[in-house]
This record gives structure tokens, C-alpha cells and sequence, in this order.
């Protein structure tokens, strides 16, 4: 089975990006406020890592959301 197609690899990548889209809206972000907090200059790592479909945070960009939301990171694998 290739990995790419691991349904529970899918199923935390969506976990991940919902739990990141509920802490912005708990700190009153949106995403382009949170997008330049990290250092973006758009919300495009923002908008398709919350929807998960195509793309999907790396643990860097995880990372720096964490510190921007002032959370633990393990707060968006639960």
C-alpha cells in the first residue's frame, strides 16, 4: 500500500487542518492575519493546509502556527 493513499495519513492531515482553522478562529485571526504572522505574504499554506486536500502542513510551518496562536503544537495532532 503506497502511503500517499493511507486513509489514516488522509484522516490526520484533515485533523491537523481543522484543529488549526479552530485555534485561528479561537484567537480571532483570519487567515491572512495568521498566513503574515508566520511570514507569508499570502494565505494560500493557510487555506489548502486547513482544507487538507492537496496539500498539507509541514511540521516548520506547524511550528511557527503554534508560536502564533501561542498553543502547543500537539494541540492540532489531537
Amino acid at each position: 500500500m503506497s502511503i500517499l493513499l493511507d486513509e489514516g495519513l488522509i484522516l490526520l492531515r484533515k485533523n491537523i487542518g481543522k484543529n488549526v482553522r479552530k485555534k485561528r478562529n479561537e484567537a480571532g485571526l483570519t487567515q491572512l492575519q495568521l498566513s503574515q504572522e508566520i511570514g507569508q505574504t499570502s494565505t494560500t499554506i493557510i487555506s489548502q493546509g486547513e482544507l487538507a486536500k492537496n496539500k498539507h502542513f509541514n511540521i516548520e510551518q506547524l511550528y511557527k502556527i503554534s508560536k502564533a496562536l501561542d498553543c502547543n503544537i500537539c494541540d492540532f495532532l489531537i
